[in-house]
Formats: structure tokens, C-alpha cells, sequence
């Protein structure tokens, strides 16, 4: 059975978009009422401030070392003096020595209210790239409680997943996660690393309805397949669906579902199956395309022979209350083109009470009104799909295609 994973978690972080920067810092006001700073201080400061402007950020570092040794240094001089290292270690790639400053920076309480976010949000992001997640968990609350926005949370899930806390992770995106296909990659990838087929089932859905690729729907319709409880009887109904999303690319996939339509009584719908094939390429060519056009006649004279007996089949299915046949019946005209007459019937059958598989034929009606263009009315006969052996799961794959 397939499973979706992601390629590579990169590509979720890249799809989120955020970068996690530095803010851009330097000296603050030299001067606060009592708060100076004195000229053995304020020039090795300022000339590092001016290397780090002009990107020479070793050098800056290197500077700041004289600033460092003045001793008697005030709590004013070593917060303007880590605000400049913080700037110059970031911007030379000194992750180490940036944590400490921005750290030192913080934590002196001197930050305007405008100013904390971006620094406790850079901070968080250092400690991401170091792969310190403790640390970047941490931080990334803090910035949230600072400032609420959606890219930092999910830095803060992605940090939760690379950590290991699977939980927290999945709490994180079905609370506030959002719905952008990155975030419910995250969430499908994490509910199968906690074996949890339902939850995963139900994200995977919301990934086909919302982001519809053929991996998405190939990945549900292999699951709802293989689910304990499946009736082979609806393996047709599965392959409805996997041609409707777009997955079939051979010649013998399309050769089996008409001739699965025929066995059925539909010669419509395998007229139909055959002449897409055709539309593609995929039939009508190679060594097999005798071949194909045989099916395509038996597909005409088979449905030549359901026009001529449509109502005298009719007649003996209404006679014996047969509503599985009835309902048969009325698929294969609505596919033959008589889509009024064919619901009509469908109705008759679901209403008759007398089906051996009623599910089944509400599914069947729901699917026929889908291929008369009736969209509303499809959407209410599927919602009336019950039942444990699969039709309900098809039903509402159906539901979300004709949203």
C-alpha cells in the first residue's frame, strides 16, 4: 500500500517562507539621563559600529575587544557593546557568539516594546539553525507571546517535529497550523509516525480537496481499498475514481475498466472510458489497436441491445421489484445519454426498499447525477451513504471531487 511522505522537510520550511533574519541592530542613544557611555568605550564602539556597516564583521569583533577590556565597565557600556556584537557576530556567521549577545541584549531589559520581537524572534532563529531545539522552542514562545503571526509558529511546529515531540507538533497544527499544504504535509507525515491511520486518513482528505494531485487521491483511494470490511463489489466504483482524479496512464487500465463497465450492463460508460483512451493516445495505437477497436464495437452492439430491451427490462424489474437491476438500468441510461430517465428509475430502485446492496445503489445515483451535471442533487443522495464496506468512504471521496 502506498503512504505519502514528504521528499525532503526542507521543502516544508521553504513553502512556509520564513527566514527566521537577524534584526538589524546597532548602538542605541548614547546618552539616557544617567546612562553614558565614556570615550575609552565610545570610540573602539562606534568604530566597530562603522565596520559593521561596511559588512567587515570579523573586524568589528575584533574591535569590540578593546571596548571588552576597559575595566569598570557600567551596565549601560556592556548593553551597548553586546547590541553591536550581536550585529557583527551574525553577520560574520558566528552563531555562538551571536546567541550570547542577543542573550545579553534581552535579558537587560532595555529594549523598546518595538524592538523585543525582532530580537527574541532572531534569537529563536539562531538557535534553529544551530539545531539547538530546546532553545529555539523556547524562544519561539517567548516571540509569540511578543507578537502572535503564523510564520513563527511554524517555525515553532517545525522545531516541535525535528525535536521529536511528534505531539506537541500535531497539537500545534490543528490548533493554529492553518491549512497551507505545507502544514498539512507536517500533520499527514506526523500522524503516520504515530501509526495513526484514521487521523492521517482525514488530513489526507483535506489534501486532496484542497490541493487535488494524483498522489494525494492515489495514496486515499489505495487505503479505502485495503481497508478490513471492503467489498470487492465496489473495486469498479474504485476505479471510477482513479480515472475521474487522473491517474491512469495505460492502455491495459483503460481496457480493464470498460470491459469491468460492460460486465456491469454499462455499455455507455465503457464507450465513454474507451473513447478518453483514444482522446489520449493510449488506445487505437501499437500492436494492441485491432484490439481496442473489438472492445469499442462489442461496447456499440452491447449498447445497441440495451436500447432495443430497455423497456421490457424495465417492466420485468419493476414486476418483480428488483431494485438492484432497476437501478442498474437506470446507470446505464443515464450514461447512454437519458439521464431523465435513467435518475428516474434510480430513484424508483432506492425508493422500492427491495435492494440486496442499497448503499450501493444511492452511491451509483449520487455518481449518476454527478454525470448528468446535477451537482446538488449528487451531493444529497451521497450524503445518505452508510455502511462499513466502503461505499460511505466512496461516497464522500465523490462529495469532495464535485465540491
Amino acid at each position: 500500500m502506498s503512504k505519502f511522505r514528504l521528499a525532503h522537510l526542507g521543502l516544508v520550511m521553504a513553502a512556509i517562507g520564513f527566514t527566521a533574519a537577524t534584526p538589524v541592530i546597532g548602538l542605541g542613544s548614547l546618552a539616557y539621563a544617567a546612562d553614558t557611555v565614556r570615550a575609552e568605550v565610545g570610540k573602539p564602539l562606534q568604530e566597530a559600529q562603522k565596520l559593521t556597516s561596511a559588512g567587515k564583521n570579523k573586524e568589528a569583533l575584533a574591535k569590540l575587544r578593546e571596548a571588552d577590556n576597559v575595566s569598570g565597565k557600567t551596565a549601560f557600556e556592556s548593553y551597548q557593546i553586546e547590541r553591536v556584537r550581536a550585529s557583527a557576530a551574525a553577520g560574520a556567521g558566528d552563531n555562538a557568539t551571536a546567541i550570547k549577545a542577543f542573550e545579553a541584549v534581552i535579558n537587560s531589559g532595555r529594549l523598546s516594546a518595538a524592538e523585543a520581537p525582532k530580537f527574541t524572534q532572531g534569537l529563536a532563529g539562531m538557535y534553529y539553525r544551530a539545531k539547538d531545539w530546546p532553545n529555539a522552542i523556547t524562544w519561539f514562545k517567548r516571540s509569540l507571546k511578543d507578537r502572535d503571526d503564523q510564520q513563527t509558529r511554524d517555525y515553532l511546529i517545525q522545531a516541535y517535529y525535528s525535536s521529536g515531540n511528534y505531539a506537541e507538533a500535531a497539537k500545534e497544527l490543528q490548533s493554529k497550523g492553518g491549512n497551507s499544504e505545507a502544514s498539512l504535509q507536517m500533520l499527514a507525515n506526523i500522524q503516520l509516525k504515530q501509526n495513526d491511520k484514521a487521523g492521517y486518513v482525514s488530513t489526507l482528505e483535506k489534501l486532496a480537496t484542497s490541493y487535488p494531485k494524483s498522489s494525494y487521491w492515489a495514496d486515499l483511494l489505495n487505503r479505502v481499498s485495503g481497508k478490513p470490511g471492503f467489498s470487492q463489489r465496489l473495486g469498479l466504483d474504485v476505479q471510477r475514481l482513479r480515472l475521474a482524479n487522473g491517474l491512469f496512464t495505460k492502455p491495459s487500465e483503460y481496457m480493464e475498466l470498460s470491459q469491468l463497465a460492460l460486465q456491469a450492463g454499462n455499455p455507455g460508460e465503457a464507450l465513454s472510458i474507451i473513447d478518453q483512451g483514444y482522446k489520449k493516445g493510449v488506445l487505437g495505437t501499437g500492436a494492441d489497436a485491432a484490439r481496442h477497436q473489438r472492445l469499442k464495437d462489442l461496447a456499440l452492439k452491447t449498447q445497441a441491445e440495451l436500447k432495443a430491451n430497455a423497456a421490457k427490462s424495465e417492466a420485468e424489474y419493476v414486476k418483480n421489484k428488483d431494485a438492484d437491476a432497476l437501478s442498474k438500468l437506470g446507470f446505464a441510461l443515464v450514461y447512454d445519454g437519458q439521464a431523465d430517465k435513467g435518475l428516474g428509475l434510480m430513484n424508483d430502485a432506492v425508493k422500492m426498499g427491495t435492494a440486496k446492496y442499497p448503499e450501493e445503489a444511492k452511491l451509483h445515483l449520487g455518481i449518476a447525477y454527478i454525470h448528468a451535471g446535477k451537482k446538488a442533487n449528487a451531493n444529497t443522495a451521497l450524503k445518505t451513504v452508510k455502511g462499513t464496506d466502503g461505499a460511505a468512504d466512496l461516497a464522500r471521496y465523490w462529495t469532495l471531487m464535485n465540491k
